[in-house]
Order: structure tokens, then C-alpha cells, then sequence
């Protein structure tokens, strides 16, 4: 592969973060009286990785405003608890570690806030792989991944040679975001997103397992 630059999604893609997220969702929907859509942890796996704002108004059908105060109760229990109910996959540090001894440009390029970000990758020991990472801008929900992507390629020095850098991510809007900010994306299935998903949204290349992620870029 021709890539120099590898932007790693966090959420389903660097660490399984579904429990913490999922039942500080469940809280949040709880406090906005919406008990009845909070049931199924499993399904609010669909809150793993997309921006919260815009997920708590497409799932639970609140106002923007009513959204804004859901994400508010949201990081009510994330804060102190749920940012912790989270491991990172297996095998993932060993395949950062050959890519980054192999010469690979790495970021992180998420839709969690940039501080939410930052503390996740040291609690785990992986910010020392990562040469930028960057989160959304906590005063501005409406930040999108696409927004996320351009500020991490400004800061690598890749804004002029899009083609060498690439996103890896798990669910289709890191994919969508990719494309907007003009770069392919690489689908991982081990996360929240399947193959169908990534696929249809337009991921040149769709893997499994960190294993075969490596192999991807022969490491």
C-alpha cells in the first residue's frame, strides 16, 4: 500500500468502548425520560462513534436543544465512570507498535472529545505511538468527522497529498468523513459496523481482525 500517514478512528476501532458508552447513553435517555428507548443496550451500540448530538436526535427524536442536554447527562456518568468501562482490542498495540518501527505516520482522528480522547489513550499506554491526536472540539457539538480529519491532516503536514493518508474506522461515517475530507478509509468489522455497512459506504478495503490490519501494511 501507497499510504505514508494511517488516521486510526478510537471508538470500535483502537478500543471496545460499547460498555461505557451504551449504559451512559441508557442514563442519559433515563434522565430525559425516554426509559422506554433505553432497554436494549445492544442497540444503542448505534451511539458508538458518531457524533452524540446528532445521534441522541436521529434515535430518541429530541430537538437540538433536548439533544444538547442529553449529552450533558451523557458525560455526567462518562466522566468519572463510563470512560473507563473500555479495553483496547487485542493486538492492537503490537500492530501500532510495527507500523510506527516501520516508518508509518500515525494520528487518531475521533468524534469523542479531544480531552475524552487524550485521557482514554493514556489510561491504555498508546499516546506515545500516535504523533497527532485530535478529538472534536468540546464547544462545538456540531463538529463533524470530515472536521476532525482536515485538522489532523493540517497538523501532519498532509493537506496537499491527501492520497498518501489514509482512515481507518469502524462504522460508516468515518468512511463518509473520509471522504469529505478527501482520503480512501480501510473498514474494520471487529468493531460496531459490519462488512455491509463499510461497504456500502465506500471503504477501499474492509478487514476482519487487527491481525489482518497489519498484514494490510505488511507488519
Amino acid at each position: 500500500m501507497e499510504y505514508q500517514a494511517l488516521l486510526f478512528d478510537l471508538d470500535g476501532t483502537l478500543t471496545a468502548s460499547g460498555e461505557g458508552i451504551t449504559k451512559c447513553v441508557q442514563y442519559a435517555l433515563e434522565k430525559m425520560n425516554k426509559r422506554e428507548l433505553a432497554q436494549d443496550l445492544k442497540k444503542l451500540e448505534v451511539f458508538v462513534g458518531p457524533p452524540l448530538l446528532e445521534q441522541f436526535m436521529a434515535y430518541a427524536g429530541l430537538s437540538e436543544a433536548e439533544a444538547e442536554e442529553a449529552v450533558k447527562f451523557y458525560r455526567e456518568r462518562y466522566l468519572p465512570v463510563g470512560i473507563f468501562e473500555n479495553k483496547h482490542y487485542e493486538g492492537i498495540e503490537e500492530v501500532l507498535k510495527k507500523l510506527k518501527e516501520k516508518g508509518y505516520i500515525l494520528a487518531v482522528a475521533s468524534s469523542k472529545p479531544d480531552s475524552m480522547v487524550k485521557t482514554v489513550l493514556n489510561h491504555f499506554s498508546l499516546m506515545p505511538y500516535f504523533q497527532v491526536v485530535k478529538g472534536s472540539d468540546i464547544t462545538k457539538p456540531k463538529m463533524t468527522k470530515a472536521e476532525v480529519i482536515e485538522e489532523v491532516l493540517e497538523e501532519l503536514g498532509f493537506s496537499e497529498k491527501r492520497e498518501s493518508a489514509v482512515m481507518i474506522g469502524d462504522r460508516h461515517h468515518d468512511v463518509l468523513g473520509a471522504k469529505t475530507a478527501g482520503i480512501s478509509c480501510i473498514g474494520v468489522t471487529y468493531g460496531y459496523g459490519d462488512f455491509q455497512e463499510l461497504q456500502q459506504a465506500g471503504a477501499v478495503k474492509i478487514v476482519d481482525s487487527t491481525k489482518e490490519l497489519g498484514e494490510l501494511f505488511g507488519v
